[in-house]
């Protein structure tokens, strides 16, 4: 009976231990999500599944084309998966041409945003459409699917808080043959 009750009291202590690292892992350093929707193809499809990394930008800022993670604000348990397309402290447009201008902080002049994302002409540039200036904890962010995503260009999303972001999107695991690290540049 001794060796019983030491028995499960070894193994309640074990499993406490596994649950508390896996709290902590999900809750600092990384978690799973799912892509829901066509906003971030062809990058990113519907079901895929993708781990966050939550980690590292509590070291070093986010970076232009990072994939982020953040949460909608009108709908509980509802994140959004987009690119950062605007750096804090920029300013930026979108043309009736769909190209997207940058002017840097310090910038006199627009230059058109270089990317390999987003190849389709924008056809409405929404909020974008006059001078957006980002503040210095804000992020301007789009769907790869440019015509098919409710991102930074809508009301409902505007730009993106520092604090509000909760990580990089850094693999996608699933489906088990597209497994692999995803590019941001």
């Amino acid at each position: 009976m001794k060796n019983i009750l030491k028995e499960i009291l070894s193994t309640s202590v074990y499993l406490l231990i596994v649950l508390l690292i896996t709290y902590l892992f999900v809750q600092y350093v990384g978690q799973r999500t799912e892509v829901v929707g066509s906003s971030m193809e062809s990058t990113l499809q519907d079901g895929d599944n993708l781990l966050v990394d939550k980690l590292s930008y509590r070291f070093r800022q986010p970076q232009r084309f990072d994939i982020i993670v953040f949460p909608y604000q009108h709908e509980k348990n509802t994140y959004y998966i987009k690119r950062i397309i605007g750096m804090p402290g920029e300013s930026l447009r979108i043309d009736q041409e769909g190209t997207i201008w940058v002017k840097g902080a310090k910038e006199e002049e627009y230059s058109v945003l270089e990317e390999y994302y987003g190849k389709e002409v924008i056809q409405d540039p929404g909020q974008a459409s006059s001078e957006i200036v980002l503040a210095e904890d804000e992020y301007f962010v789009m769907g790869d699917n440019r015509n098919n995503s409710t991102d930074s260009r809508s009301a409902s999303v505007g730009n993106i808080h520092r604090r509000d972001i909760l990580g990089k999107a850094f693999i996608r695991i699933w489906p088990l043959h597209k497994f692999e690290l995803l590019q941001h540049q």
